[in-house]
């Protein structure tokens, strides 16, 4: 379960009032009770915890207006009246970093959608295998002339079934498949597309082409166009067996990737970030998974909390 917004910017003032209160125990008693009342009060306030102790949360953009504005407001307003002012600041700020890594809100209203570290696999009604990424949400469109899938976000794999077309839309592309396999990755920069099997029909929104792609090749696409990438670092497909397959992949670019699977920070220091990792690491556990990177390079987990972890250079 993921916290709402609002339990998030409930979290962020009790943090702030607590704070201004000099740990006042009568409010403490209140704050518990809060956190008592409902799960998702607790897994907020676990997540504002982790920003304002661990990675103060003043470093934060957004956040540090919202906390000044609070502190300025505080000698002038009602506290009320500040906290109030905090609602409407720090929401934007703090807490839209801290809601970053739950569940988008475009996948409350999807056809379907993952949580962080689920996958999906569903049968189509015409047969097709369509399989969810962590973080995805796809929304359904069929009718007698066309059968469609919109990713709104996140990642699929289709192994389409059937002699019509099967068409993905995504912000950069129009893409069909014929009996084949493929996946689509959408972030906020562009558009990924690896073909396993069969034929993939490409066509750039706004450019009018036509591309096709091949089994074998792997594409990235974005407003400039549509570039074919010669390797991968890691297989497009593996996660679809619950696995990540490493080849020569950058440190830092592995961390990227098991941390879609994960709630809260995972990061390195700038020294080890170029470490090269080859492999194949069980994405069930990402938190055992971690474990033995130490085991294959030389790092060391620096673990704050549950949510915090950072790995160095080992001494």
């Amino acid at each position: 379960m993921a916290p709402s917004a609002k339990a998030v910017k409930l979290a962020i003032q009790w943090v702030l009032r607590l704070r201004e209160s000099g740990n006042d125990p009568q409010l403490s008693r209140q704050c518990e009770q809060w956190r008592l009342a409902k799960p998702e009060h607790e897994l907020a306030w676990q997540r504002v915890m982790h920003l304002h102790q661990e990675l103060d949360l003043r470093a934060l953009p957004g956040a540090s207006v919202a906390l000044q504005t609070l502190e300025a407001s505080q000698r002038r307003l009602q506290r009320r009246q500040a906290l109030k002012l905090l609602g409407g600041v720090a929401l934007v700020g703090s807490a839209a970093w801290l809601c970053k890594d739950l569940e988008p809100v475009a996948g409350w209203a999807s056809d379907y959608a993952t949580a962080t570290g689920e996958r999906l696999t569903t049968r189509l009604p015409d047969g097709s295998l369509l399989q969810l990424n962590t973080r995805s949400a796809v929304d359904l469109a069929f009718t007698p002339q066309q059968r469609l899938l919109r990713l709104k976000h996140g990642e699929m794999m289709l192994t389409c079934e059937g002699s019509q077309p099967l068409s993905v839309q995504t912000r950069d592309a129009l893409l069909e498949g014929f009996e084949g396999r493929f996946t689509v990755r959408q972030d906020d920069t562009c558009t990924q597309v690896s073909v396993g099997q069969g034929k993939v029909a490409l066509h750039t929104l706004g450019q009018g082409s036509l591309q096709w792609l091949e089994s074998g090749q792997h594409w990235r696409i974005d407003a400039n166009g549509a570039q074919r990438l010669e390797q991968l670092d890691m297989d497009a497909m593996a996660w679809s067996e619950g696995l990540i397959v490493t080849r020569d992949m950058r440190l830092t670019d592995f961390l990227a990737q098991v941390s879609r699977y994960r709630h809260g920070y995972l990061g390195c220091s700038d020294d080890i970030a170029d470490l090269r990792l080859s492999g194949v690491f069980r994405l069930e556990d990402p938190e055992q998974l971690l474990q033995l990177l130490p085991q294959t390079l030389p790092v060391r987990l620096r673990q704050r909390t549950r949510w915090w972890i950072r790995l160095e250079r080992a001494a």
